[in-house]
């Protein structure tokens, strides 16, 4: 029963980030839209700014569970801003106390961040890249989930023999290693700024492996090819006089 809640909170989960992909584009693509400001909005606005920021501190939080990489930045009139970011490289990791750095100011938020040397870093706030981390989750929770569910159900249908209890291991190991192939592609596709397209060409063959090896084993557990058919050991008689 583990794995069928584990698969229901993973299709839960899956299909949440499924819906959210299409909003997460028009979102993305509104901002790459968006045009400069005449001057500094008075209200939060469609168009963006580029602010002047100094770093007054900088916490990367490593370690500490649900707590996000942070930095207070101070407008020249000493009004605070506090900015969280989904992790810390390029920048955030470079920041130190009393450094100049560029906000950029969209709806009254600052979705990105520029340093001295051009290099730049979406906020917890900014839509660049949210399609992508939501498809991956989505094929991640999903292919999962599905999976899970599959060799979660499968023994409860068929009760005592070995043979099907097999056959569903086979098939919830492969839905954790379809989960884990689309994270690692997802990680892929961050690190080297591919587009959006990247995630399911290369996700897509390698569950199509990853699939093909499932039923395989999965058949091969249903014929008794993975039984362990080997004799137990016999102890030695002790012998009588």
């Amino acid at each position: 029963m583990v794995w069928v809640l584990l698969a229901v909170v993973a299709l839960g989960g899956g299909v949440a980030s499924a819906l959210q992909i299409r909003g997460a584009l028009e979102r993305e693509r509104e901002y790459r839209r968006a045009p400069a400001c005449a001057a500094v909005p008075a209200k939060a606005s469609g168009c963006v700014w580029d602010q002047e920021f100094t770093v007054r501190s900088a916490a990367m939080n490593r370690g500490e569970r649900g707590e996000s990489p942070e930095a207070k930045l101070v407008l020249p009139s000493g009004k605070p801003w506090e900015v969280a970011f989904p992790r810390t490289e390029p920048v955030m990791s470079e920041m130190q106390p009393g450094e100049r750095v560029v906000g950029v100011i969209w709806h009254g938020q600052v979705v990105e961040v520029r340093d001295a040397e051009g290099r730049r870093q979406q906020t917890s706030d900014g839509p660049v890249g949210w399609p992508e981390d939501r498809l991956g989750g989505a094929l991640a929770c999903v292919s999962f989930g599905l999976a899970a569910l599959v060799g979660g159900l499968w023994p409860l249908f068929a009760r005592g023999d070995g043979r099907h209890a097999t056959a569903a291991k086979m098939v919830r190991w492969h839905g954790v290693g379809l989960g884990a192939t689309a994270i690692l592609t997802l990680w892929a596709q961050a690190s080297n700024d591919w587009p959006l397209w990247a995630i399911p060409a290369i996700w897509g063959p390698l569950a199509l492996l990853l699939l093909a090896s499932m039923t395989a084993f999965a058949l091969g557990a249903l014929r008794g090819d993975l039984d362990d058919d080997a004799p137990a050991p016999r102890e030695p008689r002790p012998q009588t006089s």
